[in-house]
């Protein structure tokens, strides 16, 4: 395990939008730069431990706050769907592509950079994978992903999926088997976010297991 820094920047996105990123990082020199993209909560304390596991693993982990655009510095309660779902889509994807390449650009390896990135952050990363320089892209139940298509990512991929979560039907998860057929896709016997710790979906085991997954994932791509 690595000691870690962790602190607060602010980017400037391509159109001159400033956003707040918060940032957990390896003492030395890290292997490469892990793009943490949120749910429709906002960065969460359990997207900033996400990040910090990352950092732990010897990674530089930014997480964009990509409703700055529309309300700076929000966290939205898991109590409140609508409202998380409310900013998220009233955001142009566009513009979030120009959050995440601002990020990526402020990375210390911005040429070993990856994305990890849960729920809509999931579809968020696949997105990513598609427009942007990446080396790897993980998704974790991204909803929604068969709209993306016919876009196909320029990287290496992987996916983790729950078999029992009721907001993605297994027909876009063999749609999206179908789509990439160079991805890696892993199934759990879990729901929807079921990594996210402070969430009564959280499944530890599947947790662990993805996360072994991704950093061997991560391990192989970024180095």
């Amino acid at each position: 395990m690595n000691s870690t820094v962790k602190d607060r920047i602010e980017i400037t996105a391509a159109d001159g939008h400033r956003l707040g990123v918060y940032r957990a990082r390896p003492t030395g020199e890290p292997r490469g730069s892990v793009l943490i993209i949120q749910e429709i909560f906002g960065v969460t304390a359990h997207i900033k431990a996400v990040a910090d596991a990352y950092a732990e693993a010897g990674y530089e982990a930014l997480a964009p706050q990509l409703f700055d655009r529309i309300t700076p510095d929000l966290t939205v309660p898991y109590s409140d769907i609508s409202t998380g779902l409310a900013h998220a889509y009233s955001i142009d994807t566009a513009f979030i592509i120009r959050d995440l390449d601002a990020t990526q650009r402020a990375a210390a390896r911005p040429d070993q950079a990856a994305t990890v990135g849960f729920c809509w952050g999931g579809r968020l990363s696949y997105q990513a994978a598609c427009r942007l320089n990446l080396k790897a892209a993980v998704i974790y139940y991204g909803g929604g992903l068969p709209s993306c298509l016919p876009e196909t990512p320029s990287c290496p991929t992987l996916f983790h999926f729950g078999e029992q979560d009721t907001a993605i039907p297994q027909s876009d998860v063999e749609q999206m088997r179908t789509a990439v057929t160079t991805a890696e896709i892993h199934l759990y016997p879990a729901g929807h976010a079921f990594n996210n710790t402070d969430r009564a979906s959280y499944e530890p085991v599947s947790a662990a297991l993805s996360l072994s997954r991704t950093l061997a994932f991560l391990q192989r791509h970024l180095g």
